[in-house]
């Protein structure tokens, strides 16, 4: 395993001389070092689950898709199919909580890479779903499929990037193609977990019968074990639409990770309040939990959660705020009421690489980590409240993770790590460590070495260009893609992924549902 740099960029540049790093480190299946931190106490959480059964038992969820109104009702649900409504019961709640996995292995393409979901568990995911992108060279612009490729690329390149979102939308890909496109991008640039499209059970079943074929999977093998992974956003307030409905549905019957998530802005299209927003929230995602378990009892689930404010002054979302943060604590006390493993999310609102984005994206993930989030979305390359990814951001915001990640191992304290022997004894009095046995034996692998940072004085670092974190990230980013790439295949895999794909646009593709 790497520890997150280029080749070159693993090279300290020290009076003209290179010099390639001998750290070994693995930032693959982590878990959080880190205790859990209440915002409230538990009674106040019973309250507010107590509360959020009383949604749906009184004032219901709005389900616009008849087969998923015909799956409760058959449940025991009270249906009204004219206004579209349903009513859960807590009975039909308290049993689908009880069946949903606690533990979820999710199967990626190299068993190294697979990815763990349940409490304790470490995982990080970059920004996701993204319209736009951009970096210093060629500036802001629509996502295309080459920003795809590219974006792939630098994701399998850093350990600590765990799974691969839609990262950008490849808006040159006609939406009919689309998927094939991106899954192909994924299954041949990276051997992660990759992501699939929940948009309508046509490109659902495409997707899914070339991945299984693509890992060499039979369809038991391919439903007893997940292999890739969907984002189900509910639209608050209280509303399920088509295509969410239908991918819960579809994710389930064939056992693969659905991460159910409502976004709730507090003050837009949720309560004020933390304390509001967050029982709303855990209503909606109690409904899609419900459906999933309702189709296929055991189906990978996984409590998501995205809660942050927004601008009042101008009704802007809003991250990295103190509300974004307690909202994060908030839902993690939820999640371990239900004791299933859950999804949250930093991000930034700032328009550019800077200190601002850094700030936001650093108070937002220390959320996640005191929260004791399972998943953490959005944790590099996120501006503008989800418009673009940066290319830049997505480097610097990996230096941040994976200094959390060195944190995960813990520090040691054994008779080597306290060195009487080799560092102590060796030293006089106002002496120095530089050359105690110790200090010789560990002073190429002990510390971190940076991806970004640049820890030279004012005139080393101006004698190199003066360069800034994001100019210095642009380097390394370039170095990325510069390099072959890394992911072994088999060749008469991706021929017959290709023509399958090839079959599948000659049909005419598949249309997203609305």
């Amino acid at each position: 395993m790497t520890d997150g740099k280029p080749e070159r960029g693993r090279r300290r540049r020290n009076r003209g001389e290179a010099k390639v790093s001998k750290r070994q480190v693995n930032y693959s299946q982590l878990k959080n070092p880190f205790p859990t931190t209440d915002v409230f106490s538990a009674d106040q959480i019973a309250s507010m689950h107590e509360t959020a059964l009383k949604i749906h038992e009184t004032l219901g969820m709005k389900v616009l898709l008849p087969e998923a109104r015909r799956i409760f009702k058959a449940a025991g649900a009270r249906v009204d199919d004219d206004s579209e409504m349903v009513w859960i019961g807590r009975e039909i709640i308290e049993a689908a909580v009880a069946s949903a996995p606690k533990s979820i292995h999710c199967r990626a393409g190299d068993p190294k890479r697979d990815v763990f979901m349940e409490l304790g568990s470490l995982v990080f995911q970059s920004a996701s779903g993204t319209p736009h992108a951009t970096d210093l060279e060629r500036g802001r612009r629509p996502g295309s499929g080459q920003d795809f490729q590219e974006l792939i690329k630098i994701l399998q390149h850093f350990d600590v990037y765990h799974m691969l979102p839609p990262i950008t939308e490849p808006q040159d890909i006609p939406t009919h193609l689309r998927h094939y496109f991106t899954l192909e991008t994924q299954l041949t640039l990276s051997d992660k977990l990759p992501f699939v499209y929940a948009r309508g059970t046509p490109q659902v079943m495409d997707s899914f019968e070339m991945l299984q074929d693509f890992r060499g999977r039979t369809d038991d093998e391919f439903a007893a074990n997940p292999h890739c992974f969907t984002i189900i956003n509910t639209n608050s307030p209280r509303t399920l639409d088509i295509p969410m409905a239908q991918g819960l549905i579809d994710f389930a019957r064939f056992g693969q990770v659905l991460i159910v998530t409502p976004f709730t802005l507090m003050g837009a299209m949720a309560p004020i309040t933390v304390a509001g927003a967050m029982t709303l929230s855990h209503a909606e995602c109690l409904a899609g939990i419900t459906l999933t378990q309702l189709v296929n009892p055991g189906a990978p689930v996984c409590y998501g959660t995205f809660t942050s404010n927004v601008d009042m002054r101008s009704g802007a979302p809003a991250f990295g705020t103190p509300g974004h943060f307690q909202a994060s604590l908030a839902a993690g006390q939820l999640a371990r009421f239900l004791g299933l493993p859950w999804r949250s999310a930093a991000g930034s609102a700032s328009n550019i690489n800077d200190a601002q984005a850094a700030n936001e994206n650093q108070m937002g993930l220390w959320g996640c980590l005191m929260g004791g989030a399972t998943v953490v979305i959005h944790a590099g390359g996120w501006l503008e409240g989800g418009l673009t990814v940066s290319y830049e951001k997505l480097v610097t915001d990996a230096e941040v993770l994976n200094m959390v990640a060195e944190l995960c191992a813990g520090a040691q304290a054994g008779p080597d790590e306290i060195g009487f022997e080799t560092a102590i004894s060796e030293v006089d009095p106002s002496g120095h460590f530089f050359a105690t046995t110790q200090t010789m034996a560990r002073y190429e692998t002990e510390f971190y070495d940076p991806v970004v940072h640049d820890y030279a004085n004012f005139g080393t670092w101006t004698e190199r260009g003066a360069q800034d974190a994001s100019q210095r990230a642009t380097r390394v980013w370039k170095e990325i893609l510069a390099q072959p790439a890394s992911v072994s295949l088999d060749e008469d895999k991706v021929a017959a992924l290709q023509a399958a794909i090839a079959t599948r646009t000659a049909k005419g593709g598949a249309e997203p549902e609305s």
